[in-house]
């Protein structure tokens, strides 16, 4: 049985990470900034990283808590990363869960997306651990 999910009550101004679900967006998060939460439960948010349409302002968008989490905190830069650990790239303005399948060269790595099934080269600066937020704390994949 899993245990229940801790519910986190965001407040105007909270920082999060959007998860998308969209087909092709799958295992993406997406830097916003709560809005508001809205009588029926939904929260408005505005995101850092994504534009309207028609680019003329920042998208806000309106979602379930179950797409929210909050933002990850920091956590030193790794000099380095393992083959086969799971990591974050950020590419087409948001963090992208995949896992470390090469390197490159020393600040260079190949990462392999399974929902894509492609592997692209990336910095070590557009890399980071991946964290899981599971009933309300951050459970860091350092393997």
């Amino acid at each position: 049985m899993r245990p229940p999910r801790k519910k986190v009550n965001f407040r105007h101004g909270d920082k999060v990470e959007v998860c998308s679900n969209e087909e092709g967006f799958i295992g993406s998060y997406y830097l916003a900034t709560v809005v508001s939460r809205l009588d029926n439960g939904l929260y408005v948010v505005r995101y850092d990283t994504l534009l309207e349409d028609d680019g003329s302002r920042p998208l806000n968008e309106t979602l379930f808590p179950n797409e929210l989490r909050p933002k990850p905190p920091p956590l030193a830069a790794a000099s380095s990363f393992a083959r086969c650990q799971r990591v974050d790239a950020f590419d087409n303005d948001g963090w992208w869960v995949g896992q470390v399948s090469g390197k490159v060269d020393d600040h260079h790595y190949y990462v392999y997306f399974s929902t894509t099934h492609e592997e692209i080269a990336y910095p070590s600066s557009a890399i980071r651990v991946h964290q899981e937020w599971l009933n309300g704390q951050w459970i860091r994949s350092d393997s």
